[in-house]
């Protein structure tokens, strides 16, 4: 019940920090970098539903972050759609695209999947590079508009693109918590332990994985849209393999399997990434030895380590408190008869 009252509390202070920190900062640049974060999140939480959760790595995750951005450009840049209407649609056509690919990756099982998903994601940046008449090719899409107002609420500063996707990113962790903690949930966790088990006690293995498998993309679509939406311009470089590394970087350094993980992870490595610009050119010189580090001491990520520690910390509680209670009841038991003898 405390551990409970205590995430609830630290989940409030990360709300309200966030919401505030535009007012703290007032530094354009500040917002744009935690807004590009947020991005980063949804599009981590998606691959942490079907990593971290299901057991399923899904390299071609960056393909469909692509065919989100790429379909939210086309229907507002090239068909002059409206931009939520368009919105809506870049996630239900790269929701309907993952299902159908999903159909066939999920068949098969641990590194077939990774590199079936990985060829998958590359025939996707080859078609988004060499499409030239559609996506623009290698010249990629200029000009993508900002989110439309709805209502009186405009969407055209950093400040209300900041909250706007906030929002989204709420709303993204908001849906893990709810399946986290559901009977769908477990379900994935029962999947990704054994799926050999998972089967004999009557669990629809195939539905379960490409759900996950939809949902997943979905927050890819999701994050891809936003993405396009704050830049304003989008290159094949979107859909290329790198991204994919970059996020599973996020993932792996946060904690694979936590609903904090994406969040401490991509906030981490982007801010670093930043104050190290000038050794952009060496960037994974210095990630590569720290991430293999980082997977051998602490497999879980830093709030999987974080987490385990105070497991750790509770169980040695815990044992210390029964070795009191088992003297305590030793010496009562040693002295209750010396008082009766005495009496007598």
């Amino acid at each position: 019940m405390l551990v409970a009252l205590k995430q609830k509390k630290t989940v409030t202070l990360a709300i309200l920090f966030s919401l505030v920190f535009p007012f703290i900062t007032q530094n354009n640049y500040y917002i744009h970098v935690m807004t590009l974060s947020f991005i980063w999140m949804i599009g981590v939480y998606g691959l942490n539903l079907l990593a971290g959760y299901v057991g399923y790595l899904s390299l071609a995750h960056a393909g469909f972050f692509a065919i989100g951005a790429y379909t939210l450009g086309i229907l507002t840049v090239k068909a002059e759609l409206n931009f939520w209407l368009a919105f809506i649609l870049s996630c239900v056509i790269t929701c309907a695209l993952g299902f159908f690919i999903g159909l066939i990756a999920l068949r098969t099982k641990e590194h077939f999947f990774a590199i079936y998903t990985l060829c998958v994601g590359y025939i996707i940046y080859l078609v988004i590079d060499k499409w030239d008449s559609l996506t623009g090719g290698v010249r990629g899409l200029i000009g993508i508009p900002a989110p439309s107002n709805i209502g009186p609420i405009s969407f055209q500063t950093p400040v209300s693109q900041y909250y706007l996707v906030l929002f989204f990113l709420l709303l993204v962790i908001f849906i893990m918590y709810r399946i986290v903690h559901s009977l769908t949930g477990r379900t994935y966790i029962a999947i990704r332990n054994s799926e050999e088990l998972a089967l004999t006690i009557g669990i629809s293995t195939m539905k379960n994985k490409l759900a996950s498998f939809v949902l997943s993309t979905f927050f890819a679509a999701l994050s891809g849209a936003l993405y396009a939406s704050f830049i304003r311009f989008i290159g094949p470089d979107i859909a290329y393999i790198s991204i994919t590394f970059d996020l599973l970087t996020f993932l792996l350094v946060g904690g694979i399997g936590t609903l904090s993980g994406p969040i401490v992870g991509t906030l981490l490595i982007v801010w670093i990434s930043q104050h190290l610009q000038f050794l952009q050119d060496y960037r994974m010189l210095i990630f590569g030895p720290v991430l293999t580090l980082l997977i051998i001491f602490y497999p879980r990520g830093i709030v999987g380590g974080f987490i385990s520690w105070k497991m750790r910390l509770k169980e040695k509680k815990e044992s210390k408190m029964n070795s009191r209670h088992s003297k305590n009841a030793l010496i009562s038991s040693h002295s209750g008869p010396k008082k009766q003898i005495k009496e007598g």
